[in-house]
């Protein structure tokens, strides 16, 4: 089966992380550390969007559940599912939410049926991706979404002045030839371009400065789109 082109590179890290660092941190340090703050600003994303308990959530590139453990604490019954592609980020994740289902996946495929989401979450997940693996991706949110259901995902790009030090930074370790994870820029005319190719609407974009909780931003911007709550039969056949 194809699976992604860093997970050997990504399961190594975090068994590095793992080995040098007490549990907790090495599990925060695999997300990009501020495990709880980054947790409490998704929520807040997800409450913005009008989360009820009764949703079906998918949660792609959900790593060791910072969101997820945000959520249990209000939204324990909720239909969660966290998608990655680390076994150990999935079991920390797991003991975080305890009734939340988590899914190892290594493919550009939702396991969910057609139609059955209310939601689906990407925080800094396709800002990782080929551009080609992220509109794959977003095609099967796509499917998988409820009509009226929202596609909600978090991106750099080069518009926002404040996205540049992640180019420099990944300037300077291709010439130190210093290894590296992939560091993609989307620009929101390439959202406009792919939504209306798939048939999302673009419900907003929200620059990553602008969405706070307690006053801490997001950093990356977000995509909001919306799947029409009344669709052609012939998309995504």
């Amino acid at each position: 089966m194809p699976k992604f082109h860093f997970v050997e590179d990504y399961e190594r890290y975090v068994s590095d992380l793992i080995a040098t660092h007490p549990l907790d941190e090495a599990m925060a340090l695999a997300v990009g550390g501020n495990y709880e703050l980054f947790g409490q600003i998704e929520h807040a994303v997800l409450e913005y969007l009008g989360i009820q308990p009764n949703w079906t959530l998918v949660d792609l590139g959900c790593g060791s559940g910072r969101l997820a453990s945000e959520l249990f604490r209000t939204y324990p019954e909720l239909n969660y599912t966290g998608i990655d592609i680390v076994k150990s980020l999935l079991e920390y994740a797991k003991h975080k939410a305890p009734s939340y289902r988590f899914i190892l996946s290594r493919s550009l495929k939702i396991p969910f049926e057609s139609a059955s989401a209310d939601c689906v979450a990407a925080f800094s997940l396709f800002t990782h991706l080929l551009h080609a693996e992220t509109y794959q991706y977003m095609t099967e949110a796509y499917r998988a979404l409820k009509p009226g259901g929202k596609l909600a995902f978090s991106f750099i790009e080069f518009a926002e002045g404040g996205h540049w030090h992640v180019f420099e930074e990944t300037v300077a370790a291709a010439s130190s030839n210093s290894e590296t994870h992939l560091n993609t820029f989307i620009e929101r005319s390439v959202i406009a371009l792919w939504a209306s190719k798939i048939g999302f609407e673009i419900q907003e974009f929200v620059a990553g400065g602008e969405c706070r909780w307690n006053g801490q931003p997001l950093g990356q911007t977000l995509a909001i789109l919306v799947k029409p709550a009344e669709v052609m039969s012939e998309r995504c056949s």
